[in-house]
């Protein structure tokens, strides 16, 4: 199934697949992969915006299980996203896009304070908007602050790219018999505690009616592909 027009769309991505195949930090030239990919999107002359995890560089919610206070390990985990926002960054300028990294915890020296309507008026002229360090608050995913984003910049659609090719009844790593859906309600997901996003983001994508489309971010081309309503992916929606 495809989706309905849409001429403005949030990308998350997790912060895993910069990794590329290294066990953690950052690739550059997975990096740049994964840039080139938002460039051919955008070409298409969608307005785009970006939300990336920060779990190759720090997870909050591990640090806590190992003793630290979980307060602290997101804030960290919020900065790894502002890193990764800036690699980023740097590779879709590398590819002449315009980009500009916005941040729920000011950081002048780096980058924009997140500020709406300046976010509004950036992809309204044609830039790419990565927006950082999550909603600025702890106990709260980057899931939940790309709901948040989609919904405040009006978005027709959240894109989540990930490892996985869509969402299965259980997890296809484990389980070689899971059955991948083409199209599931907000409602079975949450009732199912489907791991697709958390629930807080699932919620608030179904209050202001986002589509959230899961897809593999791994396979090249694929973005594109999502947006045309080809390739492999699971469209979460409400019931027809």
């Amino acid at each position: 199934m495809s989706l309905p027009p849409i001429k403005r769309v949030l990308l998350k991505l997790s912060g895993e697949v910069l990794m590329g195949e290294q066990e953690y930090g950052i690739d550059p030239a997975y990096v740049t992969r994964l840039a080139e990919e938002v460039k051919a999107a955008k070409e298409t002359g969608l307005e785009m915006c970006l939300v990336i995890g920060g779990g190759n560089i720090f997870r909050g919610i591990s640090g806590a299980a190992k003793g630290l206070d979980r307060t602290t390990g997101d804030y960290m985990g919020m900065l790894a996203t502002v890193m990764n926002a800036l690699a980023m960054q740097n590779a879709l300028e590398r590819l002449g896009v315009e980009t500009r990294v916005q941040s729920a915890i000011p950081m002048a020296s780096v980058c924009e304070p997140y500020i709406r309507r300046r976010a509004e008026r950036h992809l309204e002229k044609g830039r790419i908007v990565i927006f950082a360090a999550g909603t600025g608050n702890p106990f709260f995913t980057t899931d939940t602050g790309a709901a948040l984003r989609a919904a405040e910049m009006g978005c027709d659609a959240l894109l989540k790219g990930t490892s996985v090719d869509g969402v299965y009844d259980s997890d296809p790593k484990h389980n070689p018999n899971a059955v991948r859906f083409d199209t599931i309600s907000y409602d079975q997901v949450l009732a199912d505690n489907l791991k697709v996003m958390d629930a807080t983001a699932v919620a608030l994508c179904r209050e202001n009616s986002i589509p959230i489309v899961v897809f593999s971010i791994r396979q090249k081309g694929n973005v594109a592909r999502v947006l045309a309503g080809e390739g492999v992916q699971t469209i979460v929606k409400k019931e027809a």
